[in-house]
């Protein structure tokens, strides 16, 4: 009995030392892999961290890119703003020159036609429809075209001297358009026997300075001119009215 007691008590000391030896093995572990768990976490957040940093610069420069693209964007537009407004300049000189060339060519070419009759209607302020009225007054002029053989019609466009002289031009060409369309329509007058031209604000006849005076600007003046002598006959012409 006694024997068998100490067998019993040797087997639980080994037990007990047993896991006493089992402990300290798992606390070794422990001890050895902590150190290297809590390196890799940190180089974990050191990569993180460095792959943040470069998205960061890599967000820095393509706004920098986009900036950059931006402003020279800006510049060759700017650029090319510049030189259509030279260019647009340079054609309304030159349009200006011509205008005064053809007029006194045309001018100098109708030496020979004198003027029978006139009539002139004005507009409204940056108009060119024709109003009741002009469409009578013209109704009453061109009931004499009918007895003319050999005439032109002079017809000249004119602006006040409000707005730029470019637009002007364009706004008093389409004032004389209206009634050169108008006469030819109603009384079938031929294409060739106009001649007309837009003056803008050219040549006023009467001052800008009152509201009188910018009413009769706004007008389109038609002038009957005929190179038929009293006996209707033919004068010798230099040149004959064109259509343009």
């Amino acid at each position: 009995m006694k024997s068998y007691r100490l067998e019993v008590l040797g087997l639980a000391v080994g037990l007990a030392a047993l896991g006493t030896t089992g402990c300290s093995t798992k606390n070794y572990v422990r001890t050895q892999t902590a150190p290297l768990v809590e390196h890799t976490d940190q180089l974990d957040a050191k990569t993180a961290a460095n792959n943040q940093q470069l998205h960061a610069v890599d967000d820095r420069a393509q706004t920098g890119i986009k900036q950059a693209q931006g402003a020279a964007d800006a510049a060759n537009q700017n650029a090319q703003s510049a030189t259509k407004a030279a260019g647009d300049a340079e054609t309304a000189a030159n349009d200006v020159v011509h205008r005064a060339d053809s007029l006194d060519s045309v001018v100098k070419g109708l030496d020979n036609y004198k003027s029978v009759a006139d009539v002139s209607v004005t507009f409204g302020f940056d108009k060119s429809i024709l109003t009741k009225d002009d469409k009578e007054q013209l109704d009453t002029f061109a009931a004499q075209l009918g007895t003319q053989k050999s005439y032109i019609l002079e017809v000249t466009g004119g602006t006040d001297s409000t707005g730029p002289a470019q637009y002007n031009y364009e706004l008093s060409q389409r004032r004389a358009d209206a009634v050169v369309q108008y006469l030819a329509a109603k009384y079938g007058v031929a294409a060739h026997r106009f001649y007309l031209i837009g003056i803008g604000k050219d040549k006023e006849v009467a001052p800008n300075t009152t509201a009188d005076g910018r009413k009769q600007n706004r007008r389109v003046q038609i002038q009957l001119l005929t190179n038929m002598g009293t006996d209707q006959t033919p004068q010798t012409a230099s040149t004959q009215g064109t259509g343009l």
